[in-house]
């Protein structure tokens, strides 16, 4: 497996919508860095964001999420209770080629402030919004900016396509558009 190159990203994000919406160079002014970069791709975060709650005093049960778990809010920012989590999803759509997986990592300038941004690796043949989870490891209230960088990834090219990819099982998170819960 090779790591891709700013050029090759470009090229197959203009050239097979691998990334929409693309920015080839890396936007900064004032902003929290999203884009292209020499080896990987910034990505950033929508407005739309699922902030957990214990309210309803819920037992956390991947097998048997409950929508009720997260209150629910589009806006410019997002504020994290502490020790808690919020989900969203990335405002680009990807998607995969059937021979390159993606492995993400969450951005310094969150990391530095105890926020931590977790993403399964994106698959081969997979495509959709990714959703993103961001932990807030602080014993005080924690920011997310919508519209702005929050994660890098990395595209590992493989030496040849695999038997079957996501698209080929029809994976259940395919297609994805905006938030997803989790499912079984």
């Amino acid at each position: 497996m090779s790591v891709q190159s700013d050029k090759w990203i470009t090229k197959m994000a203009k050239e097979q919508e691998m990334i929409s919406p693309f920015e080839d160079k890396q936007v900064r002014s004032g902003k929290i860095s999203f884009g292209v970069s020499s080896y990987g791709y910034d990505a950033r975060v929508s407005n739309e964001f699922k902030i957990f709650t214990n309210v309803n005093s819920e037992v956390v049960d991947p097998k048997n999420f409950k929508p009720t778990n997260f209150v629910s809010r589009e806006s410019s920012v997002c504020i994290i209770p502490p020790n808690s989590f919020a989900l969203a999803s990335t405002v680009e759509y990807f998607k995969i080629p059937k021979d390159v997986l993606v492995i993400c990592l969450g951005k310094s300038t969150y990391a530095r402030c105890g926020i931590i941004v977790n993403v399964t690796p994106l698959e081969p043949g997979w495509e959709g919004h990714v959703t993103l989870e961001f932990s807030n490891t602080t014993p005080l209230p924690a920011k997310i900016y919508a519209n702005e960088g929050v994660a890098q990834f990395i595209f590992l090219k493989g030496d040849s396509k695999p038997n079957i990819t996501y698209a080929d099982r029809d994976g259940k998170y395919m297609r994805q558009k905006g938030v997803t819960l989790p499912k079984i």
